[in-house]
């Protein structure tokens, strides 16, 4: 019996598989473990929402949502797990994110932090911060850091956009 083109073009799609898929599939049947073990958390992350949510993908804006970035310019600062990372990674097309030192959280905390009206003697888990003075970098929010823009991960010289924003 001959295939048609399209069968074995789908036959094809069924057998290929990414190099981490092989890596992680072993068996039928068999669990599937991470390459890397959770790390435990070993300081805080700054994540500041650049760019507006108007347009984007749906998952996206979960994921910014669950993180507590709801207006542009808003600051979040949550432990620097595996987790939080992946959910940063994911967003990074809208955000810019570090490593915050004591320093620059504790500037945060005392020139942005509010109070909660319905916990009473607890602060809000987010900052709303100006637009930076200067502006940010050269080109603009629509391109990564790396490459120049403002977008995505800085390590720690997001303390220097966060002061700038203050």
């Amino acid at each position: 019996m001959k295939m048609s083109a399209q069968q074995k073009r789908s036959r094809k799609a069924k057998t290929r598989h990414t190099s981490q898929e092989k890596n992680i599939v072993k068996k039928p049947g068999q669990a599937i473990k991470p390459d890397h073990e959770p790390k435990e958390a070993k300081g805080k992350l700054a994540l500041i929402l650049v760019r507006g949510l108007v347009g984007i993908r749906a998952d996206i804006k979960v994921t910014l949502f669950s993180l507590r970035l709801r207006k542009k310019h808003a600051c979040v600062v949550i432990e620097d797990t595996l987790n939080n990372r992946s959910a940063a990674l994911k967003c990074k097309d809208y955000i810019t994110y570090g490593e915050m030192n004591d320093e620059t959280l504790k500037q945060l905390l005392e020139k942005r932090g509010k109070k909660d009206s319905k916990k009473k003697g607890h602060l809000k888990k987010f900052f709303l911060l100006h637009p930076p003075r200067g502006g940010f970098e050269r080109k603009g929010i629509k391109s990564s850091y790396t490459r120049g823009g403002a977008l995505g991960y800085r390590g720690t010289r997001i303390n220097d956009l966060i002061k700038r924003m203050l």
